[in-house]
């Protein structure tokens, strides 16, 4: 059975039976009505996650055990066309940071106590290491250049979904209920913007960005490539908007069908998922492509300052957590949003009930 097909996933959805005595929970509480706002919702949402998981009652704790980034990297052939502001080596690079420690998601990892695994999806130059946190799972050296061929074959992208099941559920089984996916790859934000495009027949000015910082000039000359894929594919196929497994194939990143895999496996097994910024987001929007009660295990970390991320938070029916002007990706978002989650589950564990006779 294709891991393109519903089927194979299985994702049940949150069951919200419990979700009126969850709210009276939280409504009972020694606070105005509502007073905590988006953390309120997102305790109702974390409850009935984990209730629908045990099969227990609403008295049951909610508890963010050992949440984990899964951070995937990959080139991208398309980045050949200089659509990035750093060379496609800085890839390597940055994932070799992110095995020393000294990034920003090391940083913000080490600040709110949250776990990191590092995948190789498909550098384009193999990386040796023996630290705990690195996983090799490498399709090829880098995707094909998009814009005159399709960035993979049908084997690679299956591979790809395959090998984001596993380490997803490698992590779980290992005792991670809260699963965060951030990416690195340059040339990603050209690829995810090209997917947003073809999954909502979008054009290319709506979709093209200034990524991680970009000039105008290499602003145009992105939008003339996405729009150049485009045409490319809807020439072929006469259709502009594709399946997820279509649109993958043709634009996506190693990482970023990887992710869409994790992902999937992640609800499957019924744990949360924190979505990053816009390129996770992307990916995302592919894993409810394939099964849409997935996005009822996903938290979003963040608003994402890429300028399309609007319509992908839309289409999603997004509501971010967060919006601090990021747009670096590595899972930076995701990791932000993690003490929000333990926030919540701290007032709906721990905080104290309002007797009514106080109020008489």
């Amino acid at each position: 059975m294709s891991v393109f097909s519903a089927d194979y996933w299985q994702i049940s959805p949150v069951d919200n039976a419990l979700a009126p005595q969850i709210r009276q929970i939280i409504d009972g509480k020694i606070k105005p009505i509502g007073s905590l706002g988006v953390l309120e919702a997102l305790a109702l949402q974390l409850a009935c996650i984990q209730s629908d998981e045990k099969q227990q009652t609403r008295q049951s704790k909610v508890v963010i055990t050992s949440p984990t980034v899964l951070l995937f990297a990959a080139d991208h052939g398309v980045a050949m066309h200089g659509v990035s502001i750093a060379p496609q080596q800085v890839t390597g690079f940055m994932t070799e940071r992110f095995l020393e420690g000294s990034s920003a998601i090391n940083c913000f990892c080490r600040a709110n106590d949250v776990a990191l695994r590092v995948i190789d999806a498909g550098l384009l130059h193999p990386i040796s290491s023996d630290a705990n946190i690195f996983f090799e799972q490498r399709i090829a050296a880098g995707t094909a250049d998009f814009s005159v061929q399709a960035a993979m074959t049908q084997t690679q992208v299956t591979a790809a979904m395959a090998a984001g099941e596993a380490i997803a559920k490698q992590t779980i089984s290992e005792g991670s209920n809260t699963l965060a996916f951030g990416e690195m790859g340059i040339g990603n934000t050209t690829s995810a913007s090209t997917l947003l495009a073809t999954l909502l027949g979008l054009n290319a000015s709506e979709v093209a960005g200034l990524g991680t910082g970009i000039s105008p000039e290499q602003l145009c000359k992105k939008t003339a490539l996405i729009d150049k894929s485009l045409r490319r594919v809807q020439a072929g196929k006469g259709c502009p908007l594709l399946d997820a497994e279509l649109a993958l194939t043709e634009f996506g990143g190693f990482e970023i069908a990887q992710i869409v895999g994790a992902m999937l496996a992640t609800a499957q097994m019924k744990k949360t998922i924190i979505v990053d910024g816009f390129i996770v987001g992307v990916a995302a929007m592919l894993a409810s492509y394939i099964h849409p009660n997935v996005k009822d295990y996903m938290v979003f970390s963040h608003h994402s300052a890429e300028g399309a991320f609007p319509y992908l938070a839309t289409a999603l029916g997004a509501t971010p957590l967060l919006d601090l002007g990021l747009r670096l990706g590595e899972g930076t978002g995701a990791v932000l949003a993690v003490p929000l989650l333990r926030s919540a589950a701290s007032f709906y564990n721990d905080m104290a009930v309002l007797d009514p006779s106080v109020l008489t």
